[in-house]
């Protein structure tokens, strides 16, 4: 049964949005009513109705259609691609639908049409011919938005530095429009409080920067929506080296005298490192969306949301090609958010969820909990992580309908034996993956360790195929499950694997794990 329909709308276009219900697998369709008339049908759990009346209220019904066909049929039909194309024309040639089973709707009433400034025309005259800096223009564009106002980049490429935005307002970016970050540190100057892999600190500020970092406090920074069809690009790998050359000049002295702290790194670069901006950051920040943009070419992780909520991310794409530590989408300490239909060549992890790093993030202690992510494609990375900062805990995420094939691990939970906290309550759901893990991993474990290793437990993955083959520069084979706990006292506990399909691979491994069940899961 549908719990609950989730929903946003603009002028013309209402986008709805549900968790998958009980029982439902990669063969269940949904048909989608307004005002009781069918708009249409689709085998994901999310559904854009488009051309509406401004200004009209709208009842949508989103209804379960039974089908009686083996979902893990559904994948190897092909039911995952990253458009979305083939996957309800494949599941159409065999599924056999019967009546409406359950269903769930929800009455909503599109917006009128936002006041726009066009920051081409007067009194801005921005430049779109991706040589003149637009830093002072944009800002002003930005400073000048009223509440429930626009901001509109109309085709072409304005250079700039960091931008700041503000509650009740939106960015719009026309198609072939792309507002391009510069590749020289000075231009995201004066540094901001910030949190970079789990540690707060004054980094250079982002491309996009909203809200203030708070960790006592609550949000700052309300109802904001990042959207349109262009481009948001960051300085990337040469903004990235540039900062750490000059952070490492900065801090020479330092590094010198603790070269045990240096040698307890990733490599050199990870002390300097840390200072980086992301493409977009949000702290202490509620009810942002970001709908449409390809998002690419942060200095280092490209979406970063810290002690915020309710933060929704659709139908983007991101790209961090040649980014060290070039993360996709960062929820950290942060509370219900919502990614979908979306895909991701990055460099390092797609996603990875975050809480913070020991001692601070134990003693912070704020969990990132109540996530959502589904129908999303890797077409490279690591895949969909929770972790290795994970110190503030971890809790209820949900991940269904994703397509990892074309990635290193696929979904993995990681942390240090110094992290402390806890990651709980897993569920993964119709994914493709390389490999299932959850592990303790060598990297960034500089700083003091927390009073006890990490708990992980209550993970459950139902109807997943694994295919035993990673992707890092050249594809080769991997262990298929691979669950090692922390110590005796420290196992991983409560894993179900149900209906997994194994495909490939180097095997299972589950070390130091305390009541595992494989329930109808063999290799193929």
């Amino acid at each position: 049964m549908i719990d609950q329909l989730y929903y946003y709308t603009d002028p013309d276009r209402a986008e709805l949005w549900w968790e998958k219900p009980e029982g439902a697998g990669c063969g269940t369709h949904y048909q989608i009513s307004l005002d009781g008339m069918t708009a249409g049908e689709t085998d994901r759990t999310h559904y854009t109705i488009e051309n509406l009346e401004v200004g009209r209220e709208y009842t949508a019904q989103v209804s379960v259609l039974a089908a009686d066909r083996d979902s893990s049929a559904v994948q190897s039909a092909g039911h995952f691609s990253p458009d979305g194309t083939g996957a309800a024309a494949s599941a159409e040639l065999a599924i056999q639908k019967s009546a409406i089973q359950k269903s769930a709707s929800v009455t909503f009433t599109t917006p009128l049409p936002r006041k726009r400034i066009d920051v081409t025309a007067a009194p801005y005259f921005a430049k779109g011919d991706g040589r003149t800096m637009n830093t002072a223009i944009l800002q002003r564009a930005f400073d000048d938005c009223p509440a429930g106002g626009a901001v509109y980049l109309p085709s072409g490429t304005y250079l700039t530095g960091a931008l700041r935005l503000h509650s009740d307002m939106e960015l719009y970016l026309e198609e072939r429009a792309v507002l391009q970050g510069t590749a020289d540190p000075a231009d995201y100057l004066p540094r901001i409080k910030s949190r970079f892999e789990g540690t707060e600190m004054e980094c250079y500020q982002s491309l996009l920067n909203l809200g203030e970092l708070d960790h006592t406090s609550g949000c700052n920074c309300t109802n904001v929506t990042i959207r349109g069809k262009g481009t948001i690009r960051g300085g990337g790998a040469a903004l990235a080296k540039a900062t750490i050359r000059s952070e490492r000049e900065r801090l020479k002295e330092y590094l010198a005298a603790n070269a045990d702290d240096v040698a307890a790194c990733e490599n050199d670069n990870t002390i300097p490192g840390r200072v980086r901006g992301r493409l977009i950051n949000m702290s202490n920040c509620s009810r942002i969306r970001i709908s449409g943009l390809t998002l690419a070419d942060g200095a280092s992780w490209n979406l970063h949301m810290v002690y915020s909520d309710h933060i929704i991310t659709d139908h983007c794409y991101f790209s961090s090609k040649g980014t060290w530590n070039g993360d996709g989408w960062d929820p950290d300490s942060s509370e219900y958010c919502t990614l979908f239909s979306s895909v991701f060549h990055t460099e390092d992890d797609s996603v990875a969820i975050k809480s913070g790093k020991n001692p601070e993030g134990n003693k912070i202690s704020r969990p990132t909990r109540h996530i959502r992510i589904f129908d999303c494609y890797s077409a490279f990375g690591h895949g969909l992580c929770i972790g290795s900062e994970m110190s503030g805990g971890v809790e209820d995420v949900k991940i269904w309908d994703c397509d990892l094939e074309h990635s290193m691990v696929g979904i993995q939970v990681k942390a240090t034996r110094k992290r402390g906290g806890y990651v709980r309550g897993l569920m993964v759901q119709d994914c493709i993956v390389p490999c299932l893990q959850a592990v303790s991993v060598g990297y960034n474990d500089d700083g003091v360790p927390a009073s006890e290793p990490p708990y992980f437990e209550d993970f459950t993955y139902e109807r997943v195929t694994v295919t035993g083959r990673s992707l890092l520069e050249d594809w080769s084979d991997c262990r298929a499950i691979e669950f090692i706990g922390f110590d005796e006292a420290h196992p991983i506990r409560h894993i179900r694997f149900q209906d997994v399909k194994i495909t490939g691979g180097l095997g299972v491994n589950t070390t130091l794990c305390e009541d595992v069940r494989f329930e109808n899961s063999l290799p193929a």
